[in-house]
């Protein structure tokens, strides 16, 4: 009788832990998903049949089974030369959009989820990202990136401590594993609205068993908890854009809330038309005060400045992605930086090597030799893009003063042309460095993440590892801090010009 009693408290317990799990919380608990300075532990369980069927379905969109890209084949097919899907009645129209590799999200599963002594039934679970999923897919690495949906089986009453939905980035080429939370604490720091990060050791189970997949950096969805945390309130437009703000295209804004309401893109219509309009060169002044009116420009200063010092490539400059825009009803189109593992680097092995959005169509590529919509293999095997087709936040210098960028980037060149905001973007670069970037304040903060993960480090394995090996992760420690130096160096050059 007591060995009965004793299972049924077992049972009763096990099953108020996992309905604990899926209740509701008001406000999210960042304390718990977000801790700074720590490292929690996540384990999710997928049934065989649907890792296999994510097998298929990301042979149906990358044209590539797992682990067989090798030297660069296995590529996802990219449009063709001169391809504009906005031309009418094109019979092409299957390429989507030219910045993506991956051209369709990957589907949902239901996995299970334990954290601490909670479990989650039925959470959605699907891989995620670009380049990075692409290239780890193709490598059979199985630290894939990937994003949980806490709300997507259970409509009502599932979150994870407040958050529905959470991001999980695996360090795809990043040895040291830290440059995702590094930026973006760099972010909060200089005053500009980003996502929250933590570190996550993440145990996956394929179907055949528990593997460690290292560890992770897990970013808090923007349209999720970010803009009502951070901005108060979330009713304004939500944009995840692909765009150089050069012309107008609906299929490059993608809007992530109100998805039941049609958009009609009139907030996005009129930033682009006051950034473009001509009283930019014949009466600044009322220039100024129409974008001012629609757009956030202090903010973008400010980011751009920060980004710019830093040195982050992989987003506007360079690639017309890796950031969202939200119409808050008091500052107007504020810019938020997303996706940041590519920072804190000069230079870039591979990479780049695809046709840029439609609204570049007919502006003059960086490499003269080659017609823009050309789609050229991109390098492999670590090898360094020409130097005539980097982009200036992407080459080893790193612009700073942006007089490189030309206005096929029109929403960076046509300020840098501005002296008003050319000089308030110089005031923010001299902030920052004096401030924040300092080789002693980053080299601390630095100090601070490599003890935490160091322990973790020997722990990674291939192929469940984006890691080359424990030596790789010592050498890229010591690398971002001479990054960091080699950078107010470049700074004090700037300020003296």
């Amino acid at each position: 009788m007591f060995i009965r009693k004793f299972i049924l408290i077992i049972l009763c317990s096990a099953l108020a832990s996992s309905i604990l799990a899926q209740s509701s919380h008001e406000n999210p608990q960042y304390d718990i998903v977000f801790p700074q300075r720590k490292v929690n532990k996540l384990v999710i369980t997928l049934k065989k049949e649907d890792w296999q069927h994510i097998q298929s379905e990301m042979k149906n969109i990358l044209n590539t089974e797992f682990g067989t890209m090798k030297n660069g084949r296995g590529m996802p097919n990219m449009p063709p030369p001169n391809f504009d899907r906005n031309t009418p009645n094109r019979q092409d129209r299957q390429w989507g959009s030219p910045m993506k590799m991956v051209q369709k999200d990957p589907p949902y599963v239901s996995a299970k989820l334990s954290f601490k002594d909670s479990t989650w039934q039925q959470v959605g679970f699907r891989l995620k990202g670009n380049s990075s999923l692409m290239m780890s897919w193709g490598q059979g690495i199985y630290k894939l990136p990937f994003r949980l949906n806490f709300g997507k089986y259970i409509k009502k009453g599932s979150d994870f401590y407040g958050f529905e939905e959470l991001s999980m980035s695996p360090a795809m080429g990043d040895n040291s594993l830290m440059r995702e939370k590094v930026m973006n604490e760099i972010f909060q720091k200089a005053g500009i609205n980003a996502p929250q990060t933590a570190y996550y050791q993440v145990y996956i189970n394929f179907g055949e068993g528990e593997k460690y997949c290292g560890i992770y950096t897990m970013v808090e969805v923007v349209d999720d908890t970010m803009i009502k945390t951070q901005f108060g309130e979330k009713s304004g437009n939500i944009y995840k854009p692909e765009s150089t703000f050069a012309r107008f295209d609906s299929t490059a804004f993608e809007r992530k809330n109100k998805k039941s309401s049609p958009a009609d893109w009139s907030d996005i219509k009129q930033l682009i038309k006051v950034l473009n309009a001509s009283s930019r060169t014949s009466n600044a002044a009322q220039w100024r005060s129409d974008l001012e009116g629609v757009f956030n420009v202090n903010q973008f200063l400010k980011w751009l400045a920060v980004n710019a010092v830093a040195v982050n490539w992989d987003t506007y400059g360079a690639m017309a992605h890796n950031f969202y825009l939200y119409n808050s009803p008091l500052g107007h189109l504020t810019w938020i930086p997303w996706d940041n593992n590519e920072a804190l680097k000069t230079g870039r092995g591979g990479g780049g090597g695809f046709a840029g959005p439609p609204d570049m169509n007919g502006m003059p590529a960086f490499n003269p030799t080659m017609q823009q919509g050309d789609a050229p293999a991109m390098p492999t095997g670590g090898r360094e893009m020409p130097s005539q087709m980097m982009p200036p936040m992407m080459g080893k210098s790193g612009s700073l003063s942006q007089k490189e960028v030309t206005d096929r980037w029109p929403l960076i060149r046509f300020l840098m042309d501005d002296e008003v905001y050319a000089k308030r973007y110089k005031n923010y670069v001299k902030a920052f460095s004096v401030y924040i970037f300092t080789p002693a304040k980053m080299h601390a903060l630095l100090d601070e993440h490599y003890q935490l993960l160091k322990p973790l480090v020997a722990l990674e394995q291939k192929p469940y590892s984006q890691l080359t090996d424990v030596n790789a992760f010592e050498k890229e420690f010591e690398g971002l801090k001479k990054h960091i130096e080699a950078r107010q160096e470049a700074v004090q050059t700037f300020l003296m010009e």
